[in-house]
This record gives structure tokens, C-alpha cells and sequence, in this order.
């Protein structure tokens, strides 16, 4: 499948990684994970500002791949998926500062909820925050929204589908992330008088993971225009992110283990996001529902 951005997409993308490539994303998202969350507030209304939680109602799902791409490819911290893909859809409006929300079975917690201006359960306003619970990604901290329950019937099946999608691209933008940060990496480790990324088995490591990621992009934006279902864009945004966080730390060696080290962000981010807005196997179950039928 071929598919080419418009101007006003590449424009879209190029304003994105201007104003995130400037912002220490990183600090920010550290920050965050600290429970300082001033930095990363402030990022919140930057991008607010260029437009990100209107382009769900104002433009369409491609510039909310665009969008989502790039938050994966900074580890941008947030709501983004509640506030700017899901709720704006469900509500049939932008979203006015930064909404969060529970939906059980698939989002049983609400991400970031204690900043949040409002939180739901589904598209019903959430009685109170709960308690904190832990995640593998520490930017994402996640509460229980206690006094409302959701059920399956509440889900609202075109804003469910956009959030699956946005996930999905987030994943492809962390996957990238990760591998050129390991590409780097290879260049300039040396070990016994070599620059390791000149092992062929390295090569071929990293050689894979630009495959899965060049088959994955398609099928998320193949979702983005409505020619494949988007559970199957997370499925490969998936497989091809994880396989990118499994190469990077093998390349990467111990270093790569370390949360000092900045490949943490996005490894444990890719986990974190590979069960966020329903686990593969729902998104296969799914799928070979469809293709039964």
C-alpha cells in the first residue's frame, strides 16, 4: 500500500518535531514520572496550541497518526490518547484542558487522572479518583475511578477505534525511537578495535526491525483511511515496537538495562502500550471474528 502525506500533513508532522525536538522531552517525561508534572503541563499546552486535541474533531484519523507518531517518537507524557483521540470522538467535542477516563475491561484505570480537569468512565462524568496504581512505564500513572461503572455497552465504537489507532502509532513512533537511538549506539560502541555495528549479526538485528516497522507503518495508516481495521495497525505497531525494545537492549548491552539510561523511556513505554486500549490477543480475537465471517 502507497501512501503520501499531503503539505499540510508534512507540515503537520515538520511543526511537531520542531517544537518537541526543543523541549527536552526526556526531562520532561522523568519529571513526570516524579510526580513533577509543572514541565510536562506546560508541554501540554504547547501542544494543545498547535492543535493536537482538536485534530480527533477538526481534521481527520491520518493527522491523529501524524500526531500520535511523533508524541511516541518524544515519550511525550500524558492523556494524549483520553484527550485527544477517544473522548473527542465519544463527546462529539474538543476536549477543554486535559480529560482522562476509565473503560473497563480495556482501560480499567485512568491515566494521569490526579491532573486531569475531568475524568470519565466511558463518556459519563467519574464520581471521585481512587487509588494510585503501579505501571511498568513510569510516566504512565494510573487511578482507579470509583462511584461509576462502565460496561461493554458503554463503549462508544468509533472513538474506541480512533484510541486503539493512536496507540498503534504511538507504538510505531516508539519503535523508530528506538531504533535509531540503537543504530546510533552501534556506530559509536567499539569492541575489539571495532565499531560493533559491523558485526553482521548485528546488522541483521537491526536490518529486521526496519522491516517489521516499514510493514507496520502501512497498516496504520491503511487504518487511518478506513481500508484495514485499526486492531490490526496495533497488532503490527505492536509486534514490530517490541521487537525494536528486544533488539535495543541486546544491542545495547547492560547499559541498556539501566533506567538512568534514556533507552528506558521508550522500552518500558512499549510495554506499557502493547495491553493499553485492548491486549493483542482481544485485537486477534477480534480480527478472526472478521475474517470468519
Amino acid at each position: 500500500m502507497k501512501f503520501d502525506l499531503t503539505d499540510d500533513q508534512r507540515d503537520l508532522a515538520a511543526a511537531l518535531e520542531g517544537l518537541l525536538a526543543a523541549s527536552d522531552t526526556v526531562a520532561v517525561a522523568r519529571a513526570w514520572a516524579d510526580d513533577d508534572t509543572a514541565p510536562g503541563l506546560a508541554l501540554w499546552k504547547r501542544l494543545s496550541d498547535l492543535g493536537v486535541t482538536m485534530l480527533a474533531t477538526e481534521a481527520g484519523a491520518v493527522e491523529v497518526c501524524v500526531a500520535f507518531e511523533a508524541l511516541g517518537r518524544h515519550a511525550v507524557p500524558g492523556p494524549w490518547v483520553e484527550s485527544a483521540a477517544y473522548l473527542p470522538v465519544a463527546l462529539g467535542r474538543e476536549v477543554e484542558g486535559i480529560a482522562t477516563l476509565a473503560l473497563p475491561p480495556h482501560v480499567p484505570y485512568a491515566l494521569d487522572a490526579d491532573v486531569a480537569d475531568e475524568v470519565y468512565v466511558g463518556s459519563t462524568p467519574g464520581a471521585s479518583v481512587g487509588a494510585r496504581h503501579t505501571s511498568v512505564d513510569r510516566t504512565r500513572r494510573l487511578f482507579s475511578v470509583e462511584g461509576t461503572e462502565a460496561s461493554t455497552d458503554e463503549v462508544h465504537g468509533e472513538a474506541f477505534e480512533l484510541a486503539v489507532l493512536a496507540t498503534a502509532a504511538q507504538l510505531l513512533g516508539a519503535g523508530e525511537r528506538v531504533l535509531a537511538d540503537s543504530v546510533d549506539y552501534v556506530k559509536a560502541r567499539k569492541q575489539f578495535g571495532r565499531q560493533i555495528g559491523s558485526y553482521q549479526a548485528i546488522k541483521h538485528a537491526l536490518a529486521d526491525v526496519k522491516i517489521a516497522l516499514d510493514f507496520a507503518r502501512p497498516l496504520v495508516y491503511g487504518a487511518a483511511l478506513g481500508e484495514v481495521p485499526a486492531g490490526a495497525a496495533k497488532i503490527a505497531a505492536g509486534d514490530a515496537a517490541y521487537l525494536a525494545s528486544r533488539t535495543g537492549l541486546q544491542v545495547h548491552g547492560a547499559i541498556g538495562y539501566t533506567a538512568e539510561f534514556d533507552l528506558s523511556l521508550w522500552i518500558t513505554k512499549i510495554r506499557a502500550l502493547l495491553s493499553a486500549w485492548g491486549t493483542p490477543a482481544h485485537h486477534r480475537s477480534r480480527l478472526l471474528e472478521e475474517l470468519s465471517r
